[in-house]
Order: C-alpha cells, then structure tokens, then sequence
C-alpha cells in the first residue's frame, strides 16, 4: 500500500510512517520544510517538498502519484495564530480533499480533535477556539464528499508516553488521553479496514485492543 501523509514531519505522521515501513507499505509524507526531508526518511517513508498554504491543487494532485490512500494529518501547531489554523488546519484540508478528489485516490483518512463544540464555549481560549472551528469546518467538508471513501479520528489529548496497543474507539466517548502511538496505530488498523468508511470516531486510552475496538 502506497500512503501519502500530508503533515509528513508531524509527531503522529512520523509514527505512522515507522509503522507503515515496518510492514513493507510505503508512506509518502509531504512537508514544507526541505530540512525536515531527512527525518521522515529516517522514519522509513519517502518525502515530497509541498507547502499547502501556497500549492494549487495541480501541485498536489502530482504529489499523490500511486497512492492507494491519503491521511490528512496536517495542523499549524503550537504557537501559531488564529490566521494559520485556518489556512492549515482548514483550508490545506480542503485543498488535499479536492487534490485526492481529482487524482482518484478514494480512501482519505482525516487526524481531527474531540470537542469540537467547545469553539463557542465563553471559557475557550481565543485562538484554541478558531482551532476548533477550522478542524470542524474542514471536517465538514470531507463529509459532503461523495467521491471519498473518508473517515474521521478524532483523538483526545495527546500524549508521549509510550503506546499500550488498547484503546477506547467509538462514535463518542468520554474525553480523555491518548498516547500519539496509539493514534498511529489506529490510523494503520483504518488503512486496513474499507468497511470503516464513512465514519467519525473519538479516541482516547482504553483497554481494549486496536482491533476489537474497531471490530465493535
């Protein structure tokens, strides 16, 4: 299997990408910095140089060349501003949506957040609340995409303790952690599994294995 990663120098892209080589698939990550090439090709994956706050859709669609599958795990990162959350963690969403769209690559996974509905909370913090909005905005738009066969994980807080290979997968759960290896994890078991499609699961720690969480 050939597995494009836009966000290829994320934390839990990198993950996915050790997995992915491990068993013999190639993941593809696309990165924005030429400098951050040499860390996804120690993770084990191959790199493409693509910003997608300034590619047309053409750019990216050559970018996706033999992919079997697209996981949208990009985001503007701790630090950036209200500005950047929507040109990456919404538009550059969009932008890779209509890219796979075009290049016939049907099985799109998206990396989202839990509590979304918090971007209208008083309590919520500025700029976390237009975080929140982007990720539910472009959330949105996968969903109306009757040319993809997307599904949505929405993990909990993130974590870099090490992975526990058991989880708590389902429509909606209660908000939680979840280790960034156990995030990977689910995302490789959701390459696997077509009949997952159409889906939006929440993710946090649990105790049950991957695949029987998928499997309920």
């Amino acid at each position: 299997m050939r597995v494009v990663i836009a966000g290829g120098h994320g934390q839990i892209a990198l993950r996915l990408t050790r997995l992915l080589a491990q068993r013999g698939d190639t993941a593809v990550g696309i990165v924005r910095n030429p400098d951050h090439v040499d860390d996804v090709r120690a993770a084990g994956g191959d790199a493409v140089v693509l910003d997608l706050e300034q590619a047309g859709v053409d750019e990216v669609v050559a970018g996706l060349a033999g992919a079997d599958a697209v996981v949208f795990a990009a985001g503007a990162g701790p630090g950036s501003g209200a500005a950047r959350k929507d040109t990456v963690d919404r538009a550059a969403s969009v932008l890779f949506a209509d890219a796979a769209e075009s290049a016939g690559v049907r099985r799109f996974l998206q990396v989202s957040a839990m509590g979304l509905d918090r971007a209208d909370d008083p309590s919520t913090e500025e700029v976390f609340a237009a975080y929140l909005r982007a990720k539910d905005a472009a959330d949105r738009d996968v969903m109306a995409r009757a040319g993809l066969d997307w599904t949505i994980l929405r993990p909990g807080r993130l974590t870099n303790d090490p992975a526990t290979g058991t989880v708590t997968l389902a429509e909606h759960v209660q908000p939680g952690a979840v280790t960034r290896d156990d995030v990977a994890a689910v995302l490789v078991a959701l390459l696997d599994r077509p009949d997952t499609a159409g889906r939006v699961y929440e993710l946090v720690g649990g105790d049950t294995p991957v695949d029987a969480a998928l499997n309920a």
